[in-house]
């Protein structure tokens, strides 16, 4: 948008068309009030600015919040990210089945127990608090023995674990196991991870998925998502998950893990 708005200041033809898509609804409703425009060129449009204190809001709206307050003023307050984000986790300190929580901050983290070597990232509910299985199943898919002992087990759903603050504690750790859905939505979560986190992030899975094709149950939404998944599998060099993909065309939900 605001590439858009530059342009427009400086007299420089645009894409009019793709511009209104940009446009929130309380703008481009009132589009012909706001612009006058010119065609120089196919699909490219000389815009001026006919009421300065519309655009002015534009402006103000289409700059980058400061803060989630400032965006919530500006009505999304999901334009700007949150500047806390609270984990829930077990570790080998807990008396009782009801997991911790760890509270990062942009420039803090508030922990109430020792970190462990290492940690495993389970991205669904039901799978993390079956955390002593899923720990049983990494342990297998890995090759090596995982026990609370040595690894803390984050409940990572939704994409909150691949925010900056908690990437950046997460590389405290010397291994971080990632559990996720075997889709385009995982492989993805990992990708990101990986990217940030170099060796140190690790995809469980099993290294021969034939035994497991029969749990490949889910539909993908569309072709483009299974086109996503099998490409990011292959990038990220799980030749077995993207055979697993184009012999079943389906996902696996890693609830399916616990079905047993």
């Amino acid at each position: 948008m605001n590439n858009y708005l530059q342009k427009i200041l400086h007299g420089q033809p645009i894409n009019y068309e793709a511009f209104l898509k940009k446009l929130p609804d309380q703008f481009r409703h009132r589009h012909r009030e706001i612009f006058a425009t010119e065609k120089v060129q196919t699909n490219r449009w000389v815009v001026t600015v006919l009421d300065e204190t519309a655009f002015a809001q534009l402006q103000n709206t289409a700059e980058a919040p400061a803060s989630r307050v400032d965006a919530a003023k500006k009505g999304n307050s999901h334009r700007h990210g949150t500047d806390v984000s609270f984990l829930l986790a077990y570790h080998q300190g807990l008396t009782s089945s009801r997991p911790d929580v760890v509270v990062i901050g942009n420039d803090s983290v508030d922990i109430g127990f020792h970190r462990a070597r290492s940690v495993l990232v389970v991205e669904n509910e039901r799978n993390f608090y079956q955390y002593r299985q899923m720990l049983k199943f990494a342990s297998e898919a890995l090759g090596k023995r995982l026990a609370l002992a040595e690894c803390d087990v984050v409940l990572g759903g939704g994409n909150r674990i691949t925010r900056g603050a908690v990437l950046d504690w997460l590389r405290g750790y010397e291994d971080v196991f990632c559990a996720f859905d075997y889709d385009a939505g995982g492989l993805q979560m990992f990708s990101t991870m990986a990217a940030s986190l170099n060796d140190k992030a690790w995809f469980v899975q099993p290294t021969d998925w034939q035994p497991w094709l029969d749990r490949f149950c889910k539909v993908p939404d569309s072709t483009e998502r299974f086109t996503r998944a099998l490409s990011l599998a292959e990038a990220l060099g799980f030749v077995s998950l993207a055979e697993a993909f184009r012999a079943t065309g389906k996902f696996m939900e890693q609830e399916m893990v616990l079905d047993e």
